[in-house]
């Protein structure tokens, strides 16, 4: 059995076939476009340099009937539209300038962020709460917390981790009549000032840590939102407010 496979033009074929199954009046026939035309819709896509908004709706793009020159105009004018607006809002979106911006924000080794100093008391529950930056050390923060709460009676020891190992915050304490139980650092090399008859206190520090969590469960708290500070200072004190309030 021989078979002649001869080249049979695909365009042709295709005429051919829609050509008889169409009906012989009143239906209007497709044209193909062969390698004639391709120039021609060439050259007009090579003349359209665009690059955005290409999901816009097209009465917007072809007003006149001429999408090349529509769609020119339409860019030039969003890029224009876009140069002068690029401040805090373009259109339907918001432009950040930069990110976890505002008041009592620091830089840090791991990043950006904002302290929280809270001062509790010996069953857990919180007397007062202060934001800070992220940048200043814990050791120049403690006091201005004492201070700014304005208590009737200071307390007589005072628990903090390894951050608040410094001799002259532990001398300036002490003046007020305030005992710093904070554990050394290991690579300590003055001689030691920590009590070890009042370091059996340090022990008691889990509860500390338990209101920290406490805290932590409130979702506004544990990343900043606001960009003001005294929003979120405001939460911050609702979150303590509300701890207290459970317990009661």
């Amino acid at each position: 059995m021989v078979v002649d496979r001869r080249f049979i033009s695909r365009t042709r074929t295709v005429a051919r076939r829609w050509a008889a199954a169409s009906p012989a009046t009143g239906v209007l026939r497709r044209h193909l476009l062969g390698a004639a035309d391709g120039s021609t819709v060439e050259g007009c896509a090579a003349a359209s340099a665009f690059g955005q908004h290409l999901l816009a709706p097209a009465p917007r793009l072809d007003g006149g009937r001429n999408l090349d020159a529509g769609l020119v105009a339409f860019a030039a004018a969003t890029a224009a539209r876009r140069t002068t607006r690029y401040f805090r809002s373009d259109g339907r979106r918001h432009v950040c300038r930069g990110k976890k911006g505002g008041l009592c924000v620091g830089k840090t080794k791991r990043g950006k962020g904002t302290k929280i100093m809270v001062l509790v008391a010996a069953d857990g529950l919180p007397w007062g709460a202060e934001i800070h930056s992220a940048s200043p050390h814990e050791v120049n923060l403690i006091e201005p917390l004492l201070e700014t709460r304005r208590l009737r009676q200071l307390p007589r020891h005072l628990l903090y981790d390894l951050a608040a190992d410094c001799d002259p915050l532990r001398a300036r304490l002490l003046a007020r009549g305030i005992h710093l139980i904070s554990p050394h650092r290991a690579n300590r090399k003055r001689p030691p000032l920590q009590d070890r008859r009042r370091f059996r206190r340090y022990g008691r520090r889990w509860k500390i840590e338990r209101s920290i969590s406490w805290l932590q469960n409130y979702r506004r708290l544990v990343t900043r939102y606001e960009y003001y500070a005294h929003l979120f200072l405001g939460f911050l004190q609702l979150a303590c407010l509300l701890i207290v309030l459970k317990r009661f």
